[in-house]
């Protein structure tokens, strides 16, 4: 079976009147995993909208609301769980092999029969920042990537969050001074000579969760690889922005997507 061929297409509830919402069950590197797709109920083709989460496990899972916001901007969405997550097969693995359920998931984007061929987007939030870069890296016709509050730098993911150490040395293997090699291999930042998309970058200056340093550390590479990239940052907010501001930013992004030639 081809990576992205769906296995299963169940009607999951809808929060929005206007977004029909499926849970998918894909296939990806041999495995059954996943997620949530969300389309417009008007018929017709959209650009498609890759949705790649952020955290492990539970913490950070593909929220219905989320996802529908995003369809109603006029795009089919799809949101992949990961592996092990909700019933799906394998394990998640916070960057490494798990990037092929992104990869899959944009084939099945390419796939989808309501979905623009020519036009698709990749959006990361938190550890998903990492997923999107490593997806327009391998993937080079993507339209557009933006990343939020994104991850770009396993090292400084590790230096920061001293609370995510234990799992990132469970998941990886051992820290940065024992494998260096792995947490370079998850790191996009040594990679983006190769991405080819342009990247727009939201970023709190007050965010605890993933430092306002990955977003700068982004920026540097893009410049320096010759790139196309823009950044919004926030003075005030932190990993999560109020309401209000989240809408009026998912608005924004999303017209930013959709002039991307």
């Amino acid at each position: 079976m081809k990576n992205g061929t769906i296995v299963k297409k169940t009607l999951f509830p809808s929060p929005n009147p206007h977004v029909e919402l499926y849970e998918i069950v894909y296939f990806s590197a041999g495995l059954r995993v996943k997620g949530l797709l969300a389309q417009p109920v008007q018929e017709g083709e959209y650009d498609g909208f890759l949705y790649l989460r952020g955290g492990i496990k539970g913490v950070g899972m593909v929220r219905p609301a989320r996802i529908a916001q995003f369809a109603q901007e006029g795009f089919i969405v799809f949101a992949p769980y990961y592996r092990g997550n909700r019933g799906g097969e394998g394990n998640e693995d916070f960057g490494g092999d798990d990037r092929e359920d992104a990869l899959s998931a944009y084939q099945l984007l390419k796939q989808y029969e309501r979905v623009h061929k020519e036009r698709i987007h990749v959006f990361g939030f938190s550890r998903g920042g990492v997923m999107a870069l490593f997806t327009g890296i391998e993937m080079n016709e993507v339209t557009s990537i933006v990343t939020w509050g994104g991850v770009s730098d396993m090292f400084l993911t590790y230096e920061e969050r001293k609370d995510l150490r234990r799992m990132m040395k469970r998941v990886i293997g051992g820290s940065p001074n024992k494998y260096p090699e792995r947490y370079e291999w998850r790191t996009p930042l040594y990679d983006i000579e190769g991405l080819s998309a342009p990247v727009l970058i939201i970023h709190g200056k007050k965010d605890h969760n993933v430092s306002i340093d990955h977003a700068y550390r982004l920026e540097k590479r893009m410049k320096e690889a010759g790139k196309s990239v823009e950044s919004y940052y926030f003075s005030e907010y932190t990993h999560y922005f109020p309401p209000l501001k989240n809408r009026e930013i998912v608005t924004m992004l999303c017209d930013w997507m959709k002039k991307q030639e």
